[in-house]
């Protein structure tokens, strides 16, 4: 089994799109999905891009993906880097695929010495909580995450 990690390239864009879908309809959130092919061409090959996005490849077969990006933190004061995404299709789980990606992303991270590496899971995905656990990761079960979109909060003017 060859198994490879690479930068999404322009070209592939369309591929990234389709696995996000498939990762929106897994999480049930399929009708979250705002992101378009260009959005995403921005966002990750733009000058200054936002995010970045790997592949993992099971013998040349795009077998999942992971997106992040670089957070701020006033207590490390240091960048973070943040896993947006992390999937891997079903016919590929089980290989350690998941693992490789979250350790490129980390690798990424302490390249760019980041103070933290954070994500989130949803509290039903049982077998990535318990991969999570082992790889070391704390669950914040302290904090709240909180969401709006910018021009919905109630603001005074």
């Amino acid at each position: 089994m060859d198994i490879t990690i690479a930068p999404v390239t322009p070209p592939e864009i369309p591929q990234l799109m389709e696995l996000i879908r498939e990762l929106a309809r897994f999480e049930k959130l399929e009708d979250e999905v705002e992101a378009t092919p260009e959005l995403l061409q921005r966002a990750l090959h733009d000058p200054q891009p936002s995010a970045g996005a790997l592949f993992v490849r099971c013998d040349g077969e795009v077998a999942g993906y992971a997106i992040y990006y670089f957070t701020f933190s006033s207590f490390t004061g240091r960048r973070g880097i943040w896993l947006e995404d992390i999937y891997v299709r079903p016919p590929f789980r089980q290989r350690g695929l998941a693992r490789r990606l979250i350790a490129a992303v980390a690798r990424i991270g302490k390249e760019h010495d980041c103070g933290r590496m954070e994500w989130t899971a949803l509290k039903w995905n049982e077998p990535a909580l318990a991969l999570y656990a082992r790889l070391g990761a704390r669950v914040m079960d302290e904090w709240v995450l909180l969401r709006s979109h910018p021009a919905e909060l109630r603001l005074p003017d």
